[in-house]
């Protein structure tokens, strides 16, 4: 891998991390929330029960967003674009709800979704202790992992029978410095209450994606019901009056995904030589596939419109991330930032580098990993077949596997606690259409063609691999999903009583398919948990605890799309042209964009708006920037203030957060939510929908 900068060559070992935040950085665990930086920069006190209030207001969505309850009857608030899939699923061709939204004037007609999981975090236990315990020095890294493994896998059992609760997990924090027990309640009886035309929600569609100024109506409401009634939440938020104001404390409660603002110079090498390059070019053929396909009519379109979203947002994202690495500005303010800790390592003799240089455990990790890295995509992650119907079959394989073994040995989505909630995965009712599959079956297969053009799949052992059984991609895309039956749930259920040897002489060609790649892609997944994934945790976790030395735990851990606390402020910015941007944007001004631009797609707002304009207080602010940390995972927080009053949601980041993954700055880097007023006017003068208005934060 080539370094980064001239700078590695004299410091490859430097720990990348700004050891003293910059105000307003941090997404921070809520057991260990910035009091005294909130106090001295804001005169305000956080207080425990204002913590615990807002951590059981807040929900995680299971397809990788946020949200948070809004009401005592059960009433949840997140994005549209964190909607958008649901929708898609409860469409036709005669009801499209992505395109045309939807209101339910009652409770008698709020929809059902299919597929929807809500959590909600009720209880966090430290059990960095008892994990630690579990693992010793003499002990090989396959040991180590085994042996943490086993303990996790215990800790999560015994907190399940004792608590009663939904799902246990024990979150690696610092990477693997600390370790956290989360325990959830959890809602899969979730209804349609609300959304918005997809031409308002996604306002400015991808020209205005992670840009300010913003108009967007990016908001959806739910409902929870638990015994077929609405969940009665004893913790829910207040609505603010008057939303946020210029220069306003506020708190964003939400699930980041992922930063890697801890990471080693070869670390962040790897991701800029390896990883986002071939993510980038995975993510461009797919969305030129997908878009192709949709221009050929509207109902292509509603098909494929939430999961094109999906790979275009990321492709913009990730693209901006790969630019913060390519930017020699980053680099050097992060070594800047980084070199005081170094020197207090070597000077203070915390770590002897000559005999456990967790510096170079990374490295070799690495070269390992990137090794192994697009086989891995391909085969384990199956990436090389990108469709529904081969999930469901790989799942049902590794299920009739991993159910024979005792839970602690196996694969972790595979253990006691998973197992059910894998197996009601599998059994889901599912809208798969044979055409969209053979597309994306086919293209993913052509991708791995591309890659391994000589012999398919060579590792050693298992060259010669023959996964498209000597066709074309194309041809064995149609061989494959015309003849299996895995499409069928009563099928799949009699498929999960089997046992392997039952497989084995199963004549379905997806099932087949899974067989064949389940050897290689184990042996993929063993390298990767014993000489990637298990180094790489202990030399970090070596290397935060040197930290915690130096500086305790005053600083937050990275991002792992669990429930994180932001504070910040409303501010505009001054713009890379030297232009002031206001804070917030108007009503007003969304009508003016789209007469701007003629009132054509991205801009077309919908006939609701066009029709109601007359009714509307054109001077209520939609759209507000705030200092808020967030990263994607924070898409439909709710933005509050300082008396936990919802006061916007969160649904973007300027292009300047984009660095956000590796770096933070408040010089330009915003958060961009809806404002509070604007959702609760539209709601009021454009769809009339009394029935939510009249119930938020009530």
């Amino acid at each position: 891998m080539k370094k980064l900068s001239v700078l590695t060559m004299f410091l490859s070992q430097v720990f990348l991390f700004c050891l003293f935040s910059s105000a307003d950085e941090g997404m921070w665990l809520f057991t260990n929330a910035p009091k005294d930086q909130i106090q001295k920069e804001y005169g305000y006190t956080l207080t425990p029960d204002f913590l615990e209030h807002l951590q059981k207001s807040s929900i995680r969505f299971g397809n990788g967003g946020s949200a948070s309850f809004v009401s005592s009857n059960g009433l949840v608030m997140t994005n549209h674009h964190v909607a958008v899939s649901t929708l898609q699923k409860l469409s036709s061709k005669s009801q499209d709800l992505v395109q045309n939204g939807f209101y339910a004037k009652t409770l008698a007609e709020e929809l059902k979704c299919p597929d929807v999981e809500l959590i909600v975090l009720m209880q966090i236990t430290d059990v960095t202790e008892t994990v630690n315990q579990s693992v010793t020095e003499k002990m090989t890294p396959t040991e180590a992992e085994a042996a943490r493994r086993a303990i996790i896998n215990q800790i999560e059992q015994v907190a399940a029978q004792k608590t009663g609760l939904d799902k246990c997990e024990v979150i690696t924090l610092y990477q693997g410095g600390l370790y956290h027990l989360y325990c959830y309640k959890k809602f899969t009886d979730v209804r349609l209450v609300f959304a918005p035309e997809n031409s308002v929600g996604f306002f400015g569609g991808e020209p205005d994606n992670f840009e300010y100024p913003r108009y967007n109506l990016d908001v959806a409401f739910f409902r929870v019901y638990e015994n077929n009634k609405p969940y009665q939440a004893k913790h829910f938020l207040r609505w603010s009056q008057q939303g946020a104001q210029n220069g306003e404390l506020v708190f964003v409660s939400g699930h980041p995904a992922r930063t890697d603002r801890f990471r080693t110079i070869d670390h962040l090498s790897f991701q800029q030589d390896v990883e986002y390059p071939y993510l980038l070019n995975k993510l461009r053929r797919r969305e030129v596939l997908l878009q192709i396909f949709s221009e050929k009519n509207a109902d292509n379109a509603r098909r494929v419109s939430s999961e094109l979203f999906r790979i275009r947002n990321s492709r913009k994202n990730r693209t901006g991330i790969l630019s913060g690495l390519q930017d020699p500005k980053l680099i050097t303010q992060k070594f800047n930032d980084d070199e005081k800790l170094y020197n207090q390592i070597v000077e203070k003799n915390l770590i002897d580098m000559e005999k456990n240089n967790p510096w170079e455990k990374i490295n070799t990790a690495l070269q390992t990993w990137e090794e192994i890295y697009i086989p891995y995509d391909l085969l384990e992650k199956s990436e090389a077949f990108n469709c529904q119907t081969y999930k469901i079959a790989r799942n049902i394989v590794r299920y009739v596997i991993e159910k024979e073994k005792p839970s602690e040995k196996r694969l972790r989505e595979f253990q006691d606690l998973n197992l059910e909630a894998m197996k009601a995965n599998i059994l889901s009712v599912q809208s798969i259409e044979d055409d969209i599959e053979i597309l994306k079956l086919t293209d993913s297969l052509g991708m791995y063609v591309e890659y391994f053009a000589e012999n398919e799949y060579a590792n050693g052992e298992y060259e010669g691999l023959n996964l498209l059984a000597n066709l074309s991609p194309k041809d064995r895309a149609v061989q494959l999903l015309k003849n299996t039956k895995v499409k069928n749930v009563a099928e799949r259920q009699k498929l999960l009583a089997s046992d392997l040897k039952t497989l084995n002489e199963s004549t379905d060609p997806m099932i087949q398919l899974a067989l064949l790649v389940e050897e290689p892609s184990r042996i993929l997944r063993t390298v990767y948990d014993e000489q990637v994934a298990e180094p790489l945790r202990q030399a970090y976790a070596q290397i935060a605890q040197v930290r915690f030395l130096v500086n305790g735990t005053s600083v937050y851990p990275d991002a792992t799309f669990t429930l994180r606390l932001s504070y910040g402020k409303v501010a505009g910015y001054v713009d890379d042209n030297g232009k002031t941007i206001p804070p917030w944007t108007t009503l007003q001004g969304t009508f003016d964009h789209a007469a701007e631009h003629n009132n054509v797609y991205p801009y077309n707002l919908p006939q609701s708006w066009l029709n109601n304009k007359s009714k509307v207080n054109l001077k209520t602010p939609i759209n507000i920037v705030t200092t808020n940390d967030i990263i994607g995972g924070n898409s439909g927080s709710p933005l509050i203030n300082q008396r936990g009053e919802v006061v916007g949601l969160i649904f973007d980041g300027n292009v300047q957060s984009l660095v956000s993954n590796f770096i933070y700055t408040d010089a330009q880097s915003r958060a961009v939510s809806v404002h509070s007023s604007g959702i609760k006017e539209a709601l009021s003068s454009i769809y009339q929908a009394t029935r939510i208005v009249d119930e938020l934060g009530k």
